[in-house]
């Protein structure tokens, strides 16, 4: 009899004891595991504070299990009503949004111990509810979203981010601002460019139902800032156009529509950030090339990119020498929707620059040279850059065999300043692409192929006999008009 009484008194203690312990470890068995982010470090300046993750609140639209021990009739799933509520079985209906799981736990079991002895419950988050949240700032579609969530994975920062079509190129990813209503940590600042090169998941976090996003515009940006945030997997997705304009020292100025090519690949960080690479994104380069290639005026050293951002025009230098001469590609700097790219007029030029410029991808493909006068095929004449004057004649046929001065031509050429420059060249095809008495071309330059001594003499004479010509054809013409006299009269 003693050892059932014992017996009875360790179960009872057991069951006084268990209520808890076994509600704790089902809600914790059933949500996701908190989160202790470590203190953020500053950078470059910049304060940031770690998000903290409170216990979820229950709310209108999630799904639960109310599991009651021992008693499979008042065992059941339920939906949180727009009241907040939920109907259970001997008891009616609860008020729980609001609650934490744990205390929602302890509220049913006390409204059961008036029907059963002790009660013990679990309750078990089977489907969260869609969070809400609201995002603005740098993004290509700002505004309101219910994201999905299920009980394995909650909606994070960066899907709320892509939701709304991603960041703009102009957007400020070190003081990215959550703001949540809860007063124990109103406002929290994110720095996302670590989440990006670090994988830092503490600037990642969990998002909660009624949360706003700001993503702030950058005060100051350059092409390596724009090129990294249009290469990272948080910028709008590729297979879109974009409308830009072009202007100052291009060929065909104007706005141009750029395609986006689809694509991603691995930018090389070891796998330890989410900086990625996609594939043929409008660039500097590739407006120009559209525009028809800079002219031979253009300044590459100072050319801008206007950006219309939500704080007024920004706007970002752009040197192409440095591109041509050490390879930065960051000088390419990625384009989006609106922008102006402005080339403007060098006030001095390198001849030897030229030579170079004329071989960059964003120079034309051809230059229009105008040979006139004793050549097979004279006119306007298409070449590629950095074309030789005798390429030049060649492609206009050659000299004509007879009348041609082929010791010499003229070049005309207009200067970027508005002066008009003539140089007599001796030609000498043997020279091939030597640079002596062989320059480079530039567009619209002029070669004037002359008459040889022998032709202008001939020309002259010609031109001196022409009147005593004239009066011989004239007095034959007249003289078949009249009639011979008839022998016989």
């Amino acid at each position: 009899m003693l050892v059932r009484c014992v017996g009875c008194s360790l179960t009872h203690l057991i069951l006084s004891l268990g209520v808890p312990l076994i509600s704790t470890l089902a809600v914790q068995a059933q949500t996701p595991a908190p989160r202790n982010p470590a203190p953020l470090q500053r950078q470059q300046g910049r304060s940031e504070n770690p998000v903290q993750d409170f216990p979820y609140l229950l709310g209108v639209g999630d799904r639960i299990r109310v599991d009651v021990f021992g008693v499979d009739k008042y065992t059941s799933e339920q939906l949180v009503l727009t009241d907040g509520t939920i109907n259970l079985q001997g008891i009616g209906p609860v008020s729980i949004a609001g609650l934490t799981l744990p205390q929602t736990q302890t509220l049913i079991a006390q409204r059961y111990s008036s029907l059963l002895r002790q009660p013990i419950i679990t309750i078990t988050l089977i489907a969260p509810r869609p969070v809400q949240v609201a995002i603005a700032g740098e993004v290509v579609r700002p505004g309101s979203y219910n994201l999905s969530t299920n009980s394995q994975q909650f909606s994070r920062l960066s899907q709320a981010i892509l939701t709304a079509g991603g960041i703009t190129q102009s957007a400020d990813l070190a003081l990215v601002q959550l703001r949540r209503n809860d007063p124990r940590q109103p406002v929290v600042t994110l720095n996302l460019d670590k989440l990006l090169d670090t994988g830092d998941l503490n600037q990642d976090p969990i998002l909660r139902d009624g949360d706003s996003i700001f993503i702030p515009t950058l005060t100051t940006f350059d092409p390596s800032q724009v090129r990294e945030m249009a290469s990272s997997s948080l910028a709008a997705p590729p297979n879109q156009s974009i409308q830009v304009a072009v202007v100052g020292e291009v060929f065909r100025p104007g706005a141009y529509s750029l395609n986006q090519d689809g694509g991603l690949t691995d930018a090389g960080n070891g796998g330890s950030g989410l900086r990625i690479v996609k594939t043929n994104l409008p660039t500097v380069t590739r407006a120009l090339q559209t525009a028809g290639g800079i002219t031979n005026t253009a300044d590459i050293r100072n050319i801008e990119v206007q950006r219309l951002t939500n704080t007024g025009i920004k706007t970002a230098k752009v040197n192409l020498w440095e591109l041509l001469q050490s390879g930065d590609i960051n000088q390419d700097m990625f384009l989006q929707q609106g922008d102006t790219i402005i080339i403007p007029k060098a006030t001095a030029i390198d001849p030897t620059e030229l030579e170079q410029l004329g071989s960059a991808s964003f120079s034309p493909a051809t230059i229009a040279v105008n040979i006139v006068g004793e050549v097979t095929q004279p006119g306007l004449v298409q070449v590629p850059p950095n074309t030789p004057l005798n390429q030049a004649l060649l492609a206009a046929g050659g000299f004509t065999t007879a009348r041609a001065n082929k010791t010499s031509v003229e070049l005309i050429r207009l200067n970027s300043n508005g002066s008009v420059t003539r140089r007599r060249i001796p030609v000498n095809f043997e020279l091939g692409n030597a640079k002596e008495n062989n320059p480079i071309l530039h567009n619209r330059d002029v070669i004037v192929v002359h008459r040889s001594f022998v032709t202008r003499v001939a020309d002259q004479s010609t031109e001196l006999l022409r009147p005593v010509s004239d009066f011989f054809r004239f007095y034959d013409f007249v003289n078949r008009l009249i009639p011979k006299n008839n022998s016989n009269n």
